[in-house]
């Protein structure tokens, strides 16, 4: 019988796919020649630093000695250096998977830089052993990385080299756009038949080859059976050679507003789904159920949750002594791990110490700390289970395969009359039932035999502040004012935090800087610092000083409003995502200073970002009698823009940004 131990990875989309298989790049290897140079500037971007010239990949299934299957994959890759801001281009990282006992190997690799000397194209070539380092990134993954010699303004350089792995589940993904323009990127794929992958593709940019072509191959592999015995088969078997191509491709730049460029980069990946006829049939492909079931099986995760835990008897009894209702046991002991304990990583889903340690210990892993939770809830006879998700900055998580390189974060479910809450005492500022926006990232699973979905969406978070401020003139004070502001959650966490790590201080030091240098604050007080269920409120006294000029220029939303648009790039070629949807109003009240007419005062208006209405900009001014009011409101109901809908988007906040900086003009009479 063929078997082998493989790796359960699962990713779908399946390809429609044409044919142009005779555009191929002309860049090979060492042929650099002094008309390469001629190019200073590149059309696809007038300001790049440098420019991928090709970058090109293989990956082929090939017979091994050792009677079995091996991937071959092999890179070439060319670039020229147009500045020094590009030198960065030349640092190259090559990463290989390893199980602890054997590692992907890494050979054939070359690197050249090429610099125009007196006409003349002279080449320098990197020491492969000498100039090539070795990291350990974590338990499977090894860094071997290397800097091209030589280096100038205007180099060219190219590398190429081959990896050999006995993982087949490691095919490796290919990446089409990077933070350099590509001018041609191109990736070929050979699949036989009786290995089944499932490729998912992403990103925005159109392929400019889209190929395949199927022939025929005969492999010889060697079964061991259980009598020690070995024994030769000969395959005949249908192979598929994908090939995919991008031309022109532009960089992608971090910009605001961006979960993780990894969600949008243009590239192909695969995972291995099963093993076909003529070899014995086996599905690979798990789902999430499975998954779960696993967890639930593993005696770093599930058996936490599932044993006894007597121990936590004494610490339950302290904590709920006083509660009369689940709810209010619930609530005491979140808050209990929230404000007893200190978080001292992220990343992992696994628990590196024992729930016992963690009680002892009061510090943990965000794993730890909300599989503590679960236990303590559970103790109190509360319905609780993990949940397993993936935040911002992390590629997001696929709702149909279980694709567990995704998944970095764990937080708690808890069951209440049958309403769900979300806890994460990780957060050590926020209330009961609220999580921080990154965890807001799409899908998430429960970890229970159902492995119940769940989705995590941004636009369900709404942002809210008011600030409201009033103003009285006095002709030997002059202005007198008082404001107050009611924070949204996400602030008030920020806020917090800041006040715990560098005190209360630095706060109102921070929002004084906000303020003209004549602008003096007093009476600061801030509302539920320590009742996190609350929003933080805020309160201070001004005094504004200088009110004795002809001509007055006055901001009447002060340190409020934006100051720039946060939409800087002409052009964006992702979606922009917003950690949440927002709701900001400022209202003013102030008095005409006396002995001062109105010159020029804003106009009033009503701006929609479109017909929908998911974006809309209310600014209401108007002077009545000695005093002047303001009603500004900036609401986006959606956190999701297409790159189509980025230059609407940015416009509308070209203009909230101009009339929040319009000024009133006083004219003394």
């Amino acid at each position: 019988m063929l078997t082998r131990h493989l790796l359960l990875v699962t990713s779908v989309l399946l390809l429609s796919l044409c044919t142009y298989a005779q555009d191929k790049s002309p860049h090979k290897y060492g042929k650099v020649t002094p008309d390469d140079f001629k190019t200073k500037i590149y059309s696809i971007d007038s300001s790049a630093n440098a420019v991928v010239i090709a970058h090109i990949g293989s990956t082929e299934l090939v017979g091994n000695s050792k009677g079995w299957f091996s991937l071959e994959f092999k890179v070439y890759k060319r670039m020229h250096i147009l500045n020094k801001n590009g030198y960065d281009i030349a640092n190259v990282n090559i990463q290989l998977y390893t199980n602890g006992q054997s590692e992907e190997k890494l050979d054939k690799l070359k690197a050249t830089t090429y610099n125009l000397e007196d006409g003349k194209v002279v080449a320098t070539k990197l020491e492969n052993k000498s100039g090539v380092f070795k990291d350990k990134l974590s338990k499977n993954h090894v860094l071997n990385k290397f800097t091209f010699p030589n280096v100038k303004e205007g180099s060219i350089i190219e590398y190429e080299y081959q990896i050999t792995s006995d993982f087949l589940f490691n095919l490796q993904p290919w990446e089409f756009q990077g933070s350099y323009p590509r001018l041609w990127s191109e990736y070929n794929v050979s699949m036989p038949q009786f290995f089944y992958y499932v490729t998912l593709i992403q990103g925005y940019q159109p392929f400019h080859i889209r190929d395949q072509k199927n022939r025929r191959e005969n492999y010889t592999i060697t079964d061991v059976g259980t009598s020690m015995s070995t024994e030769r088969y000969n395959i005949a078997s249908g192979v598929t050679d994908f090939r995919w191509v991008m031309k022109e491709v532009p960089a992608l730049k971090e910009e605001s507003f961006t979960s993780t460029l990894d969600n949008h980069i243009a590239k192909i990946e695969f995972q291995l789904a099963e093993k076909r006829d003529p070899l014995v049939y086996q599905k690979i492909m798990g789902s999430w159920p499975d998954a779960t079931k696993q967890l639930l099986e593993d005696e770093d995760f599930g058996t936490v949750l599932s044993k006894d835990n007597n121990w936590l008897n004494e610490t339950l009894q302290s904590i709920t002594l006083t509660s009369d209702s689940k709810e209010d046991k619930a609530r005491k002991i979140y808050s209990f791990v929230r404000d007893n304990f200190i978080c001292s990583s992220r990343g992992s889903i696994y628990p590196k110490q024992s729930m016992r340690d963690v009680l002892k210990k009061r510090n943990g892993t965000v794993a730890e700390l909300n599989m503590l939770l679960v236990c303590l809830l559970r103790k109190a006879d509360i319905t609780a289970d993990p949940v397993l998700m993936s935040t911002r900055g992390n590629s997001a998580m696929y709702s149909m395969y279980p694709i567990m390189d995704r998944v970095n974060y764990v937080i708690a479910q808890v069951t209440l009359d049958d309403k769900s809450y979300y806890l994460d005492a990780s957060e050590p500022y926020y209330g009961f039932g609220k999580l921080d926006y990154s965890c807001y990232n799409g899908h998430a699973r429960v970890v229970n035999k159902s492995a119940d979905p769940l989705h995590f969406s941004a636009d369900s978070l709404y942002e809210k502040k008011l600030t409201s401020m009033f103003f009285i003139y006095d002709k030997d004070n002059g202005f007198k004012g008082t404001l107050q502001q009611n924070l949204g959650q996400f602030e008030s966490a920020m806020i917090r935090g800041k006040i715990k790590n560098k005190g209360r201080d630095q706060v109102f030091a921070d929002i004084r800087k906000e303020y003209a240098a004549e602008t003096e604050l007093s009476e600061e007080k801030i509302d539920s610092l320590t009742n996190y269920d609350q929003p933080l409120g805020i309160k201070y006294d001004l005094k504004l000083k200088g009110f004795d000029e002809d001509i007055i220029y006055f901001s009447p939303l002060f340190a409020e409003g934006y100051k720039t648009n946060p939409f800087k790039s002409a052009e964006r070629f992702y979606p922009v995502e917003m950690p949440y949807c927002m709701d900001e109003t400022f209202l003013l009240r102030m008095d005409i200073p006396e002995g001062y007419k109105i010159d020029e005062l804003p106009k009033s208006m009503m701006l929609k970002l479109n017909e929908e209405g998911d974006g809309v900009f209310e600014y209401r001014i108007a002077a009545s009698g000695d005093a002047i009011s303001l009603r500004a409101r900036l609401t986006i109901k959606r956190t999701y823009f297409s790159p189509d809908e980025y230059e609407m988007l940015r416009e509308f906040f070209n203009v909230v940004v101009k009339k929040q900086n319009e000024q009133i003009v006083f004219k003394k009479k």
